[in-house]
């Protein structure tokens, strides 16, 4: 199979298109003919500074395709099928072996693009809001990172959960309205303001009931900042690479709090596999859109990195084999 593959950590040109050989099916898992890469920040993470489990590597959490062969211990599903997938690695490959139980059921006519960007962003956002930030209805929310896949997903589950004031940042102006449509009612351009001093006055110095913050770095310390009494951030990564050195003694005083959220700690609970299949059935339905922004070959993985890692996009960039 052709895959994009790379033997050392690194920036975008360590990606090279190769032959590599094709995974075999375990007897619990699944093959998939890969028809959609959607790529998450943590495949760039990953490539940057993560361990090269094998060598060459294949990056990738997510990836959606057709099922063309199953585990002997597998019953749920069959060849043929339409799923989308989830794996700490592997997706930047024209075939993929997964376990079974990390495959949600694309509904008939559903765009299989959309579908593989859907697990690991709304996942995460859901999470974020709810089973962490435990988001009420009329609570002001801010997104950290608007734009990315996560960002886009957490404003419009707020929205459609009745948050009463749904703030957000993103690198331009141009980014941030793009982002109206979708449930945004302020943006902050963090390029040209301090967040912490714009959520206080848009909301009459309460500051954010829930922060989704998938930044960390600097950034992390000015969701802090900005937090309202009682107030809860839901930390979810560290797509700034900075060190996350932050003060919390203001925590204290306001009955604040800090989770982090890793979707993968849980991502076999049927909870959260439940939780995925929801979001897709919605998404499938109409009631929530998949922003896609662009949408390159694999053989281009390395223009596609460099292009998620320009800060340019809104939503999700997608990999075709």
């Amino acid at each position: 199979m052709k895959a994009a593959v790379y033997y050392e950590n690194g920036g975008p040109e360590v990606l090279k298109y190769e032959d590599a050989p094709d995974p075999q099916v375990h007897p619990k898992g699944v093959i998939i003919r890969v028809e959609a890469i959607a790529i998450e920040g943590g495949d760039t993470l990953n490539r940057w500074r993560g361990p090269l489990i094998t060598h060459p590597h294949i990056v990738g959490y997510q990836a959606a395709g057709e099922i063309i062969e199953v585990g002997a211990e597998v019953d749920h599903l069959h060849v043929g099928q339409k799923v989308a997938t989830l794996n700490s690695a592997g997706s930047h490959a024209a075939l993929r072996a997964v376990p079974a139980r990390n495959c949600w059921v694309i509904p008939d006519g559903f765009d299989v693009q959309k579908a593989a960007a859907i697990p690991v962003t709304f996942g995460t956002a859901d999470d974020c809001l709810f089973e962490f930030g435990r988001l009420q209805k009329g609570e002001t929310v801010l997104v950290q990172a608007g734009a990315s896949g996560v960002g886009v997903a957490a404003i419009q589950l707020a929205k459609r959960a009745g948050a009463g004031l749904i703030l957000a940042t993103a690198s331009s102006d141009e980014r941030l309205e793009k982002l109206k449509r979708l449930g945004l009612d302020h943006g902050i351009n963090y390029s040209t303001h301090d967040v912490a001093s714009e959520v206080m006055r848009l909301t009459d110095n309460k500051g954010a009931n829930v922060i989704v913050d998938s930044v960390g770095g600097p950034t992390l310390q000015g969701s802090i900042n900005s937090l309202a009494y009682r107030g809860r951030v839901s930390m979810v990564g560290a797509a700034g690479r900075e060190p996350m050195v932050v003060d919390v003694g203001s925590m204290m005083g306001g009955n604040r709090s800090l989770s982090g959220v890793f979707l993968g700690a849980e991502v076999g609970t049927d909870r959260v596999h439940n939780n995925i299949q929801r979001l897709i059935d919605l998404a499938a339905a109409g009631e929530l859109e998949v922003v896609i922004d662009r949408v390159f070959p694999l053989a281009q993985a390395a223009a596609a990195h460099a292009y998620i890692e320009s800060r340019a996009a809104v939503g999700r960039v997608v990999m075709v084999p």
